[in-house]
Parts: structure tokens; sequence; C-alpha cells
């Protein structure tokens, strides 16, 4: 890698600096610092590509919440969007979960039992 940025720095002046040959390169080298920790340790990923999409749900959820309507839709859009994404974080079906309970709800489900109602506890039904 030295020489292949080495021979960068030699023939960079030689080209149009609007080229995009000359862009790439001045893109390559400002980035040389975080290059360093992917090529030494197999384990450093190239890209942020995976941190970005794992929060782009809560990045869009939080945006669309600006339009709840009144502080107590934007309270109870909240709600919704943190036992959802708590069912995603779970490995649970966010609609199945959500059905089996309002369901339960709906039929009396006791309140000393509320526990077994969580997404973690989800058993679906058969």
């Amino acid at each position: 890698m030295q020489a292949l940025f080495d021979l960068w720095e030699r023939e960079l002046p030689r080209i149009s600096g609007k080229s995009k040959l000359a862009e790439a390169i001045r893109y390559a080298r400002s980035h040389r610092a975080v290059l360093g920790p992917f090529l030494d340790d197999g384990r450093v990923e190239i890209d942020s590509n995976i941190v970005e999409r794992a929060i782009r749900p809560q990045a869009i959820t939080r945006k669309n919440s600006l339009f709840a309507g009144s502080a107590g839709g934007g309270r109870t859009r909240a709600s919704i969007a943190t036992m959802l994404q708590t069912c995603k974080m779970n490995g649970v079906d966010p609609y199945a979960w959500a059905q089996q309970t309002l369901e339960r709800i709906a039929d009396r489900w006791p309140n000393k039992d509320i526990e077994a109602l969580m997404p973690w506890n989800f058993k679906p039904t058969a």
C-alpha cells in the first residue's frame, strides 16, 4: 500500500486537477488514515454501511414523530415504535405479537401476568 500511495503522490501533480483520476486519488489520500486499521485487522469494516442500515429505522421514526399532531400523539407513537423495535430486536414478528397481545388484553388478560405479554416472552399460538 505504501508503494501505491507513493505512486499517487508522484503522479498527482502530473495529471489534470479536474480529472476523475485526480479526484479519486485525492479522495483515497484523504482516507488513508482510516484505511490503515482496515488493512492491519481483517475484522475492521471498510465502511459504515452496516451501522447506517441498522440505525436508519430509528432515524426515520424520529423524523416521522415530528408530525404526530400533539404531545400525547407523540408519546403514543413513541410507545408503539418502541414496542415494534423491541419485537424486531427479539426476532419476533411485530404484527403477530401485536395481534396476539391485543386479543389477550381484549379477553381480560390478568394484570399479574403482564410480563408474559412482552415481546421477549412471545410464543406464537399454533
